[in-house]
């Protein structure tokens, strides 16, 4: 098990606005800065204020990028503003700009605050789609999930849950478990996941719901496991009621997406 004290300083920095702001859960960009403070990969991302700084920001990240919604009224984006929410592929300045302008039009329309959440895309073709999370359970405290994800998750239910801190070979263990495992093997001619940087994201998010019993539930879907590592493209981070008053948009409440 990792060193809980700097994982539960992560969080606290990381929850900061939230808990300042009555907020219960994360933004995208701040669960992604707590994501990489305690070494779990994420694309490269900037946030940005208008379409102006949008595109400053995606220069500086390298083409093709994907810009994504960022309130903390929002966190089922791909559903919000009429499909405004996520644009992926994005190969160029004007696409950049138009994507965030959609955004803010839409951010306009409905009252609420809002940036533009620029991120290197990442090819999801190149590895398998795999959810990571857990919970602070009441009644057998903090719990870890891992399971097929992505838009399968909800569909297949192939998940296998560990009480956590997991050690590295329950972690291995909770992988290999799964129905969906030989995808990560290398199936049909694809190269075998990265399974030792899977397992790892699987014990830090142990470690984090074990060191920092005021996250609630953490939900990391995609995590796209591939041969080079495995990387978090999305991640949502919920706090127990005691540290926030609610959030502005409950109906736009829902489990992370990209």
């Amino acid at each position: 098990m990792s060193d809980p004290s700097p994982l539960a300083d992560a969080v606290d920095e990381a929850a900061a606005s939230a808990r300042a702001e009555g907020r219960t859960t994360l933004t995208e960009a701040e669960a992604k800065g707590l994501l990489s403070a305690v070494g779990v990969a994420t694309p490269e991302f900037e946030l940005a204020a208008d379409p102006d700084a949008a595109v400053d920001a995606a220069e500086r990240i390298g083409y093709p990028v994907v810009a994504k919604v960022s309130s903390p009224a929002v966190t089922h984006k791909s559903e919000w503003g009429d499909g405004a929410g996520v644009a992926v592929g994005l190969d160029g300045p004007e696409a950049v700009r138009r994507a965030a302008a959609r955004i803010d039009e839409a951010a306009a329309d409905r009252g609420i605050a809002a940036s533009v959440l620029v991120e290197s895309a990442v090819d999801v073709d190149a590895g398998t789609e795999v959810i990571v999370g857990g919970t602070n359970d009441p009644s057998f405290g903090p719990v870890t999930l891992v399971g097929l994800g992505g838009t399968f998750t909800e569909v297949y239910g192939d998940v296998a849950h560990r009480i956590a801190p997991v050690t590295e070979r329950e972690a291995r263990e909770a992988v290999t478990s799964l129905t969906a495992a030989p995808l990560l093997s290398g199936y049909r001619g694809r190269a075998p996941a990265d399974l030792d940087a899977l397992v790892d994201v699987v014990r830090t998010v142990g470690d984090l719901l074990d060191a920092s019993p005021e996250i609630a539930e953490i939900d990391l879907n995609p995590v796209l496991a591939a041969s080079d590592g495995a990387t978090a493209l999305d991640g949502l981070v919920v706090l127990s009621e005691a540290d926030g008053a609610g959030d502005a948009e409950a109906g736009d409440a829902g489990g992370a997406d990209r």
